[in-house]
């Protein structure tokens, strides 16, 4: 640890902290500022500072430095819908932060790599089970009480500092790397940034994570909104960090420059702080840099300084008896109170989907025989960024504590196969490898049998009976020696391909063939390539066991068969890996089918890391729940709500749509023209945003919005009671929404404006008071580039879902009326108010460009008034083709055309300045700008 001294005064505490930073950072050498601008910062010595490491995972808990307390995954916190839960996991989560920290402070460090901020505008995202959903508002304010519980109250000290990740428009992991999020600004302003507003306005969070996607062609930690906006407009005074690999990525991943100096230059230039990189290419490019003149010791000054007054305000630099959280130790790890929050926090992100006729909750004095189904029923599984669970507790237990282990029955619901060679005829069984602990996989005529668990898609996992661990491979072998399927390669995944011949194939995670090696070892190999083998070898799958046959009669034995379904999150859907669907998986539906045939008195428990098409269940099974993998308490909280020792509350964070064919393409990023989430979506859904029911009935009654006519800086305040007229207590999770009557553009369907989850006696009634600044009505305004309240009426809406609205309420505001636009000024092309076949990507000048995507596009401009009439229209473009061409056309994309020119070949950021000369082009028309193939264009005026 630092030794406090007064030699210097950036240790002196009576100091102004700015003045104590700039001391620091003065005080170390050219090699020393270049060292320190890594994520392990180095010690220095003859200084006093000590080592240190930026970057802790803490998504639901603290991860992969030994055990800690676990909680729901995100997608699961959001379902609780409670700010004061939130800060209160978050403030266990920087306890235990303060604990490693203590126990090494050189590798644990304080600065931690959560909240994840991303809109999960689509639930096909592989990092779904990361985020808290498709709603800005309901991310923002989870998301400000987690920061507000890391990082503490106290006026001067953090206890740790909370990371915003990923900053920006980051929802896919298809070519995340490499491509680019198309987003205009009404879309921006109104969605994307919407969501990390409030941690730094309102949080105050010190830190974020730029993203490894570009940003309409800027690569997202070289986009000017790190500077312009988070830093300036918001004014976050905290450090910002790449993710990892991220600042070589520019040349590896985006191929933006061909070497690595300029885009490690630029990044530091546009705000980054902290390089999580290749330490050695990363300095190395700092110093090239500095000697091309490309970057200056003031640049790196400027981001140290970032980075160190963080480290002060940790109080690194300070005695410790003036810092509260200095004294944490061992006895905040894994605290009583802690367990009790994990408990808690699981119970309230359970969400009731449905109950028919109130199957749930069952009675436990009555239960009779229990039939427990479905492998998901008998374990707990934990995602990458989770971590070490203390302990787990399985339904299956909790349920057995519940109603007794003899009236219990479990069965997975999997089958039990061998398999076969189909070249040499011998089964395959388990041999310890030579010189090994290992149990390898051989056609050795010895049947082992194999537990296959199919996760959909696909995709399955084989775990050997005999000594219970999972088959996985390594370059060459295929070896039963995995504990539980985890990792960056998830190498417990196989495939198995059905053949004509009734045999399967067998590959690996990653599209290898597995083949019995004819070395006279008959050793399972894993192929280093197909070349590799003439003709791929089969197996022969014999069933052992049907795990359908074995649960259809457990299920014919007992009063309730509680069916578990939901995903592996290592499977399928994960880091790097989009889902490719949202069905579960064929077995699982099956599965849930036969039990409820051999028994109507069926519960379904989906326990996953995102939304499924399940639409057989919903129309079929009388009750439903749905909870994330939740960790260390996830049985104790599903079988207190099955049996009503917990009145389930939670509202989902997403929409559950019918099917991935209501979706536009994952990389469609245009929420508005897409016609994504609730605010925008017209069709028919499964499970609605805000959706969760609860044991009692619940009564709204006496809204008031008060006043009920305003201006565009009131606050209105929104009154409703809630009464819970059924006979237990429950929570009840109270919705408004706002929808905006008459308006310039396309509005949302509604949006979310605030939400309050609170605890209502049996037969009590609460008054729920919002505060509603009419500011938040505000939309984007692209005409002139700034947020607008518009005149005219809006609906209050006081909800149970985004669906179910219970009451509604008039509120005029005196706001503004946009006036038609003015083209006769320099107008961004990305300012568009409708498109077809272009997106936005980069104007190297400056700006975003649009750029056409097929054949022809075209960009719309609503309401141009041009007066007495323009001339010419004159526009940046550039242009990859010879003989493109620009149109203006009037009133329609096939309307009158009012100006034409052609466009020379040059290259695709070859800007030049066309001019084309209009006719027709007065009074108040829609504009339209046709665009054919390989043409860009930055800004434009008509005159």
């Amino acid at each position: 640890m630092t030794t406090h001294q007064t030699k210097y005064p950036f240790q002196d505490t009576t100091l102004e902290l700015n003045d104590r930073v700039k001391d620091l950072v003065s005080r170390l050498t050219d090699d020393e500022k270049i060292e320190s601008m890594l994520q392990y910062q180095p010690a220095v010595e003859r200084l006093g500072i000590a080592a240190y490491k930026h970057g802790t995972e803490a998504a639901h808990g603290l991860a992969w430095l030994g055990e800690a307390t676990s909680f729901p995954q995100p997608v699961g916190l959001a379902c609780t819908w409670d700010t004061d839960l939130m800060k209160q996991i978050g403030s266990v989560i920087g306890d235990e932060a303060r604990v490693f920290y203590k126990r090494n402070p050189a590798v644990n460090g304080l600065t931690l790599w959560a909240p994840t901020v991303d809109m999960e505008r689509d639930p096909r995202w592989g990092r779904n089970e990361e985020a808290y959903g498709e709603d800005p508002e309901l991310t923002a304010e989870l998301t400000t009480a987690l920061v507000k519980g890391i990082q503490g109250d106290h006026p001067k000290y953090y206890k740790a500092v909370a990371t915003l990740k990923h900053f920006l428009g980051n929802n896919n992991e298809v070519d995340r790397g490499s491509g680019s999020s198309s987003i205009d600004p009404r879309n921006m302003r109104e969605y994307y940034l919407k969501a990390f507003e409030k941690p730094f306005k309102q949080g105050g969070a010190q830190s974020m994570m730029t993203a490894y996607n570009s940003i309409n062609g800027t690569p997202a930690l070289l986009h000017p909104y790190v500077n312009e906006i988070v830093k300036g407009e918001w004014g976050m005074d905290g450090f910002i960090v790449s993710d990892a690999g991220d600042v070589m990525g520019i040349k590896n991943d985006h191929k933006y420059y061909d070497s690595h100096t300029p885009g490690t230059v630029e990044s530091i230039q546009a705000g980054i702080d902290s390089i999580t990189d290749d330490a050695e290419l990363s300095k190395q490019a700092l110093r090239e840099g500095l000697e091309q003149g490309l970057l200056t010791m003031e640049d790196i000054d400027k981001a140290l300084f970032n980075t160190f007054r963080v480290r002060f305000r940790l109080g690194e630099f300070d005695p410790e008896e003036g810092n509260p959280y200095a004294a944490i130790g061992e006895e905040s790890m894994m605290t009583e109170k802690a367990k009790a929050l994990s408990l808690r926090a699981a119970r309230e992100q359970v969400v009731l989907l449905k109950n028919e006729k109130g199957i749930l909750p069952l009675d436990k004095t009555k239960a009779g025989k229990v039939a427990v189904i479905g492998q998901l029923g008998g374990t707990v599984y934990r995602d990458w960024y989770a971590g070490t669970l203390p302990y787990r507790v399985t339904p299956l237990e909790a349920i057995r504590g519940k109603v007794g282990n003899d009236n219990v029955t479990f069965k997975d619901g999997d089958d039990r196969i061998t398999l076969t060679s189909a070249a040499s005829g011998k089964k395959l069984g388990l041999v310890r490898a030579a010189g090994s602990p290992e149990m390898v996989v051989k056609a050795s005529g010895e049947a082992e049998t194999f537990r296959v668990t199919d996760w959909g898609f696909g995709s399955y996992t084989l775990q050997a009976e005999s000594n219970g661990k999972y088959l996985t491979t390594d370059e060459q072998s295929v070896t039963a020696s995995a504990n539980e399927v985890y990792g960056w390669f998830v190498k417990e995944v196989f495939h198995l391909l059905p053949q004509s011949d009734g045999h399967v194939g067998l590959t690996t995670w990653n599209g290898r063939i597995v083949t019995a090696a004819n070395d006279g070892h008959d050793v399972l190999k894993v192929a280093e390539e197909w070349k590799d083998i003439d003709a791929a070898e089969t197996f022969q799958q014999d069933v052992v066991t049907h795990g359908i046959d074995e649960a259809v009669a457990a299920a014919k034995e007992a009063e309730t068969a509680i069916v578990f379904v939901g995903n592996n999150p290592l499977v399928n859907g994960k880091e790097e890996v989009d889902r490719p669907s949202l069905e579960l998986a064929e077995s699982q539906q099956r599965l849930v089918q036969a039990v409820y045939e051999a028994n109507p008195n069926t519960v379904v428990v989906i326990v996953g890391s995102y939304p499924f098409t399940c639409n057989w269940v919903q129309e079929n099974i009388p009750a439903v729940l749905y909870t994330s993998h939740a960790g260390q308490e996830l049985g104790n909280a599903v079988a207190d709500v099955l049996y009503g020792d917990y009145a389930p509350a939670g509202r989902l964070n997403m929409t559950w749509v019918q099917s991935a064919d209501q979706l536009p393409d994952i990389r469609d990023y245009d929420i508005i023209q897409g016609g994504r989430t609730y605010q925008y979506f017209e069709g028919n859904v499964l499970y609605p945003f805000g959706h969760g029911l609860t044991y009692v009935p619940f009564k709204y009654s006496n809204l008031e919005v008060s006043p009920a006519q305003a201006g565009t800086e009131d606050h209105v305040t929104v009154r409703v009671d809630v009464t819970n007229t059924g006979s237990i207590a429950s929570d009840e999770v109270v919705q408004l929404y706002v929808r905006a009557g008459k308006s310039r553009v396309k509005r949302p369907l509604k949006t979310l404006k605030g939400f309050r989850r609170l605890h209502i006696e049996a037969g009590a009634t609460a008054t729920v008071h919002f505060d509603l600044p009419v500011q938040e009505l505000a939309i984007w305004d692209v005409t002139r580039d700034r947020y607008v309240v518009e005149e005219g009426i809006y609906s209050i809406m006081v909800a149970k879902s985004s669906s179910d609205v219970q009451l509604v309420a008039d509120l005029q505001v005196d706001g503004e009326t946009i006036p038609p636009r003015h083209l006769g000024i320099t107008t961004r092309a990305e300012n568009y108010d409708a498109y077809q076949g272009v997106e936005l990507d980069e104007c190297k000048e400056g700006g975003t460009a649009v750029r056409v995507i097929g054949e022809q596009g075209w960009i719309a401009f609503k309401e141009a008034d041009f007066g007495n009439g323009a001339t010419a229209l004159e526009a940046r473009v550039s242009s990859e083709q010879q003989g493109a061409v620009l149109e203006v056309r009037l009133d329609a994309p096939d309307g009158t055309i009012a100006g034409r020119v052609e466009l020379a070949q040059g290259g695709a950021q070859q800007w030049s300045t066309v001019r084309a000369e209009l006719s027709g082009a007065e009074g108040i028309q829609d504009v339209y700008l046709l665009l054919t193939s390989g043409i860009r264009i930055c800004h434009f005026e008509m005159r």
